[in-house]
């Protein structure tokens, strides 16, 4: 029997049936619809189920990514199509047998909410899929003020969180569908990185969503940037004001360019508020997920969560205006804080210095990091940890050419070795001073750690190091560089700190 006529590669799915392609060690399935095209009556509104198609479609090539501002940092492939019309997803299947359904991952892309896709080569799930044994699903879903924004105050019939009712209608696809590509519905991972993160922590806390995924990854994760509608009614009426003429039927290029103003403005006027972040609408999102957390109402399923030991250092690189890490933006963020929220404690200022470098542009970025990702993972991990088993990790590793520009583990650095994708080129810089061989063995340990909690719920490493699940009592975090090392305590004094109290916006 021929690749091309095994029935293998055709599968019967409630979109249609569509041909994937045989690619070594997996067959991959690319750019197959899971929702009805988010245009015309739609465009403002979340996921709706797709008509199917009955005509074998050729899933050989990735689908439309959602229209955005291009950056240089994020990498897609060769001549990339951007359309509203982007709620595809793909797959990846070893082709090796298997006695049993295999578990399945889904990755939610990051890019701080107006930036990605699951399309990009960084999320090649081939070498995940084949090593860790497991179906591999990444798919693309709206951003920026298609996905993020409550424009219901000035459009009617808008509707909020359209981006997160896109990830709920891929999962229900996946329970649906994923059986045809050997997959087990039954025992699905939801993971993601920075915005996407931030949606699998909100997700846990999703009522639609229970019954949809068994365990969770959250790297990351801004899980505490989740703001109520009225603070996103500012934004709406900034991009309504940005866009000549009606915002309802203004073009793609046109919502992103106001958008993007946006995006920019408002951290800038309010530093710690973000243009896009998941809302709580009062339905998809009832409350705060910190609140539901806290309350021990979240999906009762599996955690893996952490973060980079640099994570600021990209966004001073780069000069973003997402992150204050300036003390005096810090400050101007505490205060707003204050007056919003009068009953909440925040530390004494020279108390949080005291835990911190000395030099103040340091001692910026330290905090910023603590306060945007790391204690996020640590007030989410002691809440989770009483119910279920979740494992606390910070990333470390770094080649030298990264501490050479001052990066570090920085946001992101640990997606390479996640995914086994390795940068490579002659114009790729990473191991200009080497590390290489060295970054092999990272990636090969996290393949490993990742794919077993896919598999089991619990990050093992055959042969290395075990890793205990984080508990009130011992707080334990795995340091993962060029040798992994569990670190009791590893939080202790930025958390004595910051207290028990969440200090974020709502």
């Amino acid at each position: 029997m021929s690749v091309a006529s095994d029935p293998r590669l055709i599968v019967e799915t409630t979109s249609g049936p569509y041909r994937g392609v045989r690619a070594g060690a997996v067959d991959v399935w690319r750019g197959m619809r899971y929702a009805a095209p988010p245009v015309g009556e739609n465009r403002w509104r979340r996921a709706r189920p797709v008509d199917a198609h009955t005509e074998v479609l050729d899933a050989d090539r990735f689908g439309a990514v959602c229209p955005q501002q291009r950056h240089p940092v994020i990498v897609f492939g060769d001549d990339p199509v951007m359309d509203e019309d982007c709620l595809f997803l793909n797959v990846w299947a070893p082709v090796a047998p298997s006695d049993s359904p295999r578990p399945v991952m889904v990755w939610v892309h990051g890019g701080a909410y107006v930036y990605g896709s699951g399309s990009q080569p960084l999320y090649d799930g081939a070498r995940m899929a084949a090593d860790a044994g497991i179906v591999v699903v990444t798919i693309n879903y709206r951003i920026g003020a298609f996905g993020f924004t409550d424009l219901s105050s000035v459009i009617d019939g808008a509707e909020p969180n359209a981006a997160l009712s896109d990830v709920l209608a891929a999962l229900t696809w996946v329970r649906d569908n994923i059986a045809g590509f050997g997959g087990d519905p039954a025992q699905v991972t939801l993971a993601g990185e920075s915005a996407g993160g931030g949606i699998v922590t909100t997700m846990l806390t999703v009522p639609a969503a229970r019954g949809l995924f068994h365990r969770a990854i959250a790297q990351s994760s801004p899980a505490t940037t989740v703001f109520d509608t009225q603070r996103m009614v500012d934004v709406a009426h900034r991009i309504d004001r940005a866009v000549s003429g009606s915002l309802a039927t203004a073009s793609s290029s046109a919502v992103v360019t106001a958008g993007m103003l946006a995006f920019s403005q408002v951290p800038q006027n309010d530093p710690g508020v973000l243009a896009f972040a998941p809302v709580v609408d009062g339905d998809l999102v009832p409350r705060h997920p910190l609140d539901v957390y806290r309350a021990g109402e979240a999906m009762q399923v599996p955690l893996l969560i952490g973060s980079n030991r640099d994570e600021s250092a990209v966004f001073r690189y780069m000069k973003s205006p997402l992150m204050p890490i300036d003390l005096s933006q810090i400050r101007k963020m505490f205060e707003r804080i204050a007056i919003e929220q009068p009953n909440l404690p925040i530390p004494d200022e020279r108390r949080i210095l005291g835990v911190y470098p000395r030099h103040p542009k340091a001692a910026g970025l330290a905090i910023a990091r603590d306060l945007a990702f790391r204690m996020p993972a640590i007030w989410v991990a002691h809440a989770h940890s009483a119910r279920v088993p979740v494992y606390l990790y910070r990333f470390d590793w770094a080649p030298r050419m990264y501490k050479v520009l001052r990066l570090g583990a920085t946001h992101g650095t640990e997606l390479n070795y996640m995914w086994g994708n390795l940068p490579t080129g002659s114009r790729d810089i990473t191991y200009k001073l080497g590390g290489r061989s060295t970054g092999e063995k990272v990636a090969e340990r996290m393949l490993d750690r990742w794919g077993s909690f896919v598999r089991d719920g619990v990050p093992g490493h055959r042969g290395g190091t075990d890793w205990s699940a984080f508990s009130p009592d011992r707080r334990t975090s795995m340091v993962i560089s060029s040798q992994d090392r569990p670190v009791d305590g590893l939080d202790d004094r930025i958390a004595a700190v910051w207290g028990d109290e969440v200090l974020a916006f709502r």
